[in-house]
């Protein structure tokens, strides 16, 4: 039995396993796939502390090379659910069972995609699901947001900034975002509104260097095609948590609820970075949350053995 099972290789994952390792924790980190998460997708990092410029892959290598350093051990492996039995937790995977005393979840959470031609083979060639992480590779260039609700505007009203144009592409004839931020965007000069209208594809260049150069439309009224010229396209219609393999209290849309130490309201399992209720999906915050996880699963654990004795 291990003392903690960490769920999830991304920077959330790792920084908690780097923490609980250096706590003297038995520690094991389960992934479904290469140690990475979405940060790996990142073309370049420019927000990281430290670290002023450097690719997705680099950073994760980085996280990991750190990890294996101090002792965290990794298995690659499908968790198909966990469950407690007292205090002793069980977490099912497609090679068999594992247990332990305590759990962090840190298994993130995908954008929802568009799944349309192109999208995914212009992932970090133009095509963005986060434009704090991207916006400013499109510098004084021409972008299109694709969606109506709060992130939508939040991020076309941060590129604003940025590019010198931005379109907003919405399928609906009306907003979903809060007033205020309505309000903001349609008094903004360089924001440029395209309702009723949906994207059927993403066209962009093929040879050596890849990148996006337009998005065809679709009027979803008059169906009629266009095509829009942008050097970049910002995806909002929403976010899914990777949160089904554990039944523990959740917001509406799947978000794991925690308490202020990040416990869950099952005791003994944490939860940390994307996959949780929070406000902010960064890099700095998935990071800041492992630590705290881990601290957290760690004094839990200490309470453990106090009773025990």
């Amino acid at each position: 039995m291990y003392d903690l099972i960490i769920i999830g290789g991304g920077p959330a994952g790792l920084t908690a396993g780097v923490y609980a390792v250096r706590s003297g924790l038995d520690t094991l980190v389960l992934e479904r796939s290469e140690i990475g998460g979405q940060i790996a997708l990142a073309d370049i990092v420019e927000n990281y502390p430290g670290l002023p410029s450097i690719s997705g892959v680099e950073l994760m290598e980085k996280y990991r090379s750190h990890a294996q350093g101090v002792g965290v051990k990794t298995k690659i492996t499908d968790v198909l659910s966990i469950r407690s039995e007292g205090a002793k937790k069980i977490v099912s995977t497609d090679s068999g069972e594992l247990e332990s005393r305590a759990i962090i979840i840190a298994t993130g959470a995908n954008p929802k995609h568009l799944n349309v031609p192109g999208e995914r083979e212009y992932v970090s060639k133009g095509v963005s699901y986060c434009a704090l992480c991207d916006g400013p590779f499109f510098r004084n260039k021409t972008v299109a947001v694709i969606g109506g609700g709060n992130s939508a505007i939040t991020d076309a009203l941060l590129l604003s900034r940025i590019a010198r144009k931005v379109y907003i592409v919405h399928r609906r004839d009306r907003l979903r975002a809060t007033k205020i931020l309505q309000d903001r965007a349609f008094t903004t000069s360089n924001i440029e509104f395209i309702f009723n209208s949906c994207v059927t594809e993403i066209v962009g260049s093929r040879g050596e260097i890849r990148r996006v150069e337009k998005i065809i439309l679709k009027n979803l009224k008059s169906e009629e095609i266009s095509e829009l010229a942008a050097d970049g396209v910002f995806i909002y219609v929403g976010i899914h948590p990777n949160t089904e393999i554990v039944n523990v209290e959740k917001d509406q849309e799947g978000f794991i609820k925690t308490s202020p130490s990040l416990e869950t309201s099952e005791k003994g399992i944490y939860a940390a970075g994307d996959c949780r209720d929070t406000n902010i999906w960064q890099l700095v915050a998935a990071v800041r949350d492992g630590a705290l996880a881990a601290i957290a699963a760690n004094e839990y654990l200490e309470s453990l053995n106090e009773q025990i004795k």
